[in-house]
């Protein structure tokens, strides 16, 4: 705990934001820093409360409650009280490998649990997590801290993302050789190219962790595809151990009339060629540009923020973002008690941003799109919307029924599908052999997490499907602990 009165006398604060006018100028980061005497202030308020619901994660509701990794948060909040930032820092990476990414982009579900947020404002566990890593890096003490000793084993992990490089650094702590192959030109996976900079920035945080990796040992192998130009039986062969972290970057699309008609894209491909431009100083100039459209997102969530506020940055003429389901209450309701994730309307960064230019949050509920209607060159000019209500079929299932006379044409000339992922892509898997469950993610059991096959392993969204960056975190670790096990007949990773 930190103060025992801190909750009554303080103040839930928040660092401030660059305004949204100002930031969508630019792709730099968006949050400023507070003082040290606030972030101890806020540290302060972490009460004796008994039981830190904060600190474990589970599901409640299908949604995340408290934290996935189990960050000893009531420990590094009175720390940080105390002025112990050192300490608080080791602390955090004990359960933690990249705080960094998690203190920006984590929805924080650790705060959504907080007891202290049953009567008043949680505590800014997010933030002082954010404050304790860059105050790490600010006085040196994050540096390169490779194995004292090799076991001569070798590890290949798949992906780079969130779950794999988790999965890499801990494996590489054990003392096993280990090698990340990634498909992209890159590593970081959905870090360095699913996230926008003004989130995470990619040079000064992902690329900063990714040099770490490798003075630690980690080698990272770029542009190779297993089961493409990298043979699966080749990997097989020649490591002792594999773990798939390859995600669900399978998207789900909306197979309407007009679907084929240039200008609508994946929300993905979207992203993806942004950033890549950005990290190239925009030479090849192949990104999708909004500049100068009548912009369109489909599906809201992390991803659909994120094509928001990167439109924006694009100077588009104008948006609108399409939800499906009903607009959130501004408080919980009463099928959404305490300890459950919040589902309460908010105004994340892109919404604020767009609402700062355009006058209004840009989200249109209880809507989908119902046509795309294209001009004489094949591209998408129009939207045909309706509005929906949700009623239950025969099975008792609750079903979006379109209103009558609701239909409505819309000028746009980009559509971005931010509707979610089905799973994993398949051909990896396919080459590798493993089993699938019934929604085609790789099977292999949650903590256990080996598959079908002698020494593979899987983490991640490939086989927990689309999740959080932090339960991502959880299971790279997991499988780390568990591949580990398999190689030398015991584990000391957590």
């Amino acid at each position: 705990m930190g103060k025992p009165t801190g909750f009554i006398e303080y103040l839930r604060e928040l660092p401030l934001d660059r305004t949204a006018t100002e930031r969508i100028q630019d792709w730099n980061e968006f949050h400023l820093h507070m003082s040290e005497d606030k972030l101890r202030q806020q540290g302060a308020r972490c009460m004796d409360c008994g039981i830190p619901f904060c600190h474990t994660g589970t599901l409640l509701s299908g949604m995340a409650t408290g934290c996935p990794i189990h960050n000893l948060i009531p420990e590094w909040n009175d720390l940080v009280y105390r002025g112990l930032w050192k300490e608080a820092l080791e602390r955090l990476h004990k359960t933690n490998n990249f705080p960094d990414f998690t203190g920006r982009v984590c929805p924080a579900p650790c705060e959504g649990s907080c007891v202290l947020g049953i009567n008043a404002p949680p505590v800014t566990i997010k933030n002082l997590e954010y404050a304790i890593i860059e105050k790490g890096f600010e006085e040196g003490w994050v540096v390169p801290d490779p194995p004292k000793f090799r076991t001569e084993k070798k590890v290949a992990v798949i992906g780079s993302g969130p779950a794999g490089l988790c999965a890499a650094a801990q494996l590489n702590r054990a003392g096993h050789w280990v090698s990340v192959f990634e498909r992209a030109d890159r590593a970081g996976g959905l870090l360095m190219y699913g996230i926008p900079n003004m989130k995470l920035d990619k040079e000064q945080v992902v690329i900063r962790r990714l040099r770490q990796m490798e003075a630690e040992g980690v080698k990272f192998l770029t542009n190779t595809a297993v089961g493409g130009n990298y043979p699966a039986e080749k990997l097989l062969k020649e490591f002792d151990a594999v773990v798939v972290c390859t995600g669900a970057t399978k998207p789900r699309d909306l197979p309407i009339e007009g679907r084929s008609l240039k200008g609508i894209h994946f929300a993905m491909d979207f992203l993806t060629s942004n950033t890549r431009s950005l990290l190239e100083r925009h030479k090849n100039g192949s990104f999708v540009s909004a500049e100068g459209k009548d912009v369109m997102v489909i599906g809201g969530g992390d991803t659909g923020t994120d094509c928001v506020g990167t439109s924006l940055r694009h100077h588009c003429r104008n948006l609108v973002q399409l939800e499906i389901l009903p607009c959130p209450p501004q408080e919980r309701a009463s099928d959404n008690p305490w300890p459950e994730w919040p589902k309460v309307y908010r105004l994340d960064y892109g919404q604020e941003e767009a609402a700062a230019k355009f006058g209004a949050d840009p989200r249109v509920y209880l809507t989908t799109a119902k046509q795309f209607v294209g001009d004489d060159h094949g591209a998408v000019n129009e939207v045909l919307t309706v509005q929906i209500q949700w009623e239950r079929n025969e099975k008792g299932q609750f079903v979006p029924k379109e209103v009558p006379g609701t239909e409505q044409r819309r000028p746009v000339q980009l559509v971005l599908l931010a509707m979610g992922f089905l799973g994993p892509e398949q051909p990896l898997l396919d080459a590798l052999g493993v089993e699938r469950d019934s929604r085609t993610n790789v099977k292999a059991e949650f903590e256990k997490y080996h598959t079908n096959l002698k020494g593979v392993f899987a983490a991640g969204d490939c086989r927990r499907g689309q999740s959080l960056v932090v339960w991502a975190f959880n299971e790279g670790r997991g499988a780390a602990r568990e591949c580990d096990r398999y190689l030398m007949g015991h584990t000391s990773l957590p």
